[in-house]
């Protein structure tokens, strides 16, 4: 019996990216994945792809109704969930300077990366809260740790998911809840091409960057953090490949 062997587990963002990979590697490690994102029929060709290890529901983390009624919608075994991963996330807009974009467009970056998350969370927690027991895994950016040109709402978002995981780990510290970090480099997606809306120019994009790492380094970490024993807590653990040209991006 594996460490996650019978876990429920809900992948936000879990169509495409790290969120998909994510929901494969935890499938593959013995849990039940919730595929959740907005994208339901690639959530159903994953969930067919999974077997009994994985279901798939429509989520938006933008809409509150959406969010409110995501335990509702699932079957009844499928409810007390054990771990969230807090993937969903974008970049609509981004990479370039702030004055170049608009407010509207701006605050859908922290809509989706900083309120869809805390919506999602607090939807699971009280369950975890009762059961006293859980892990929440926050897909950050190692732009939430450092900033860098042309990316401000996008690195605020981050930043912002930076403090809430560090404060709900002191919140639940005494707890039997775990709160843990993952913060990503650049990592080769789609998350530039929607980025860009332009898939050829997300493409350039990585191709210009150089090495990348891949949605699958980003999963075998999520696993390496809820793998721990029940007393150990990865509260940040920062992925970078291992080169890069000289002035890149971050992400």
């Amino acid at each position: 019996m594996g460490h996650l062997d019978g876990k429920i587990a809900l992948v936000t963002g879990a169509s495409a990216g790290i969120g998909e990979q994510t929901a494969r590697t935890l499938a593959d490690a013995g849990a039940q994945v919730i595929c959740a994102a907005r994208r339901l029929p690639r959530l159903e060709k994953l969930a067919a792809e999974l077997g009994d290890a994985a279901i798939a529901v429509e989520l938006d983390v933008t809409d509150e109704e959406s969010v409110a009624k995501l335990l509702d919608r699932l079957p009844l075994d499928w409810r007390d969930i054990d771990i969230l991963v807090n993937n969903a996330g974008h970049d609509i807009g981004g990479r370039r300077q702030f004055h170049e974009g608009t407010a509207a467009q701006w605050a859908a970056t922290i809509e989706t990366n900083v309120i869809g998350l805390m919506r999602v969370t607090r939807t699971v927690l009280d369950s975890m809260v009762e059961r006293n027991t859980g892990h929440i895994v926050n897909i950050g950016s190692v732009a939430g740790i450092q900033a860098y040109k042309a990316c401000a709402a996008y690195a605020a978002s981050k930043h912002a998911v930076h403090g809430l995981s560090e404060t709900l780990r002191f919140d639940y510290g005494a707890t039997g809840i775990k709160i843990s970090e993952v913060l990503p480099g650049m990592v080769e997606t789609e998350f530039a091409a929607t980025r860009f809306g332009d898939e050829k120019r997300g493409e350039e994009y990585y191709r210009d960057f150089g090495v990348c790492l891949m949605p699958e380094d980003i999963a075998r970490s999520v696993r390496f953090v809820l793998e721990q024993p029940s007393d150990v807590v990865i509260a940040q653990i920062v992925v970078v490949p291992t080169r890069r040209k000289p002035d890149s991006s971050i992400v």
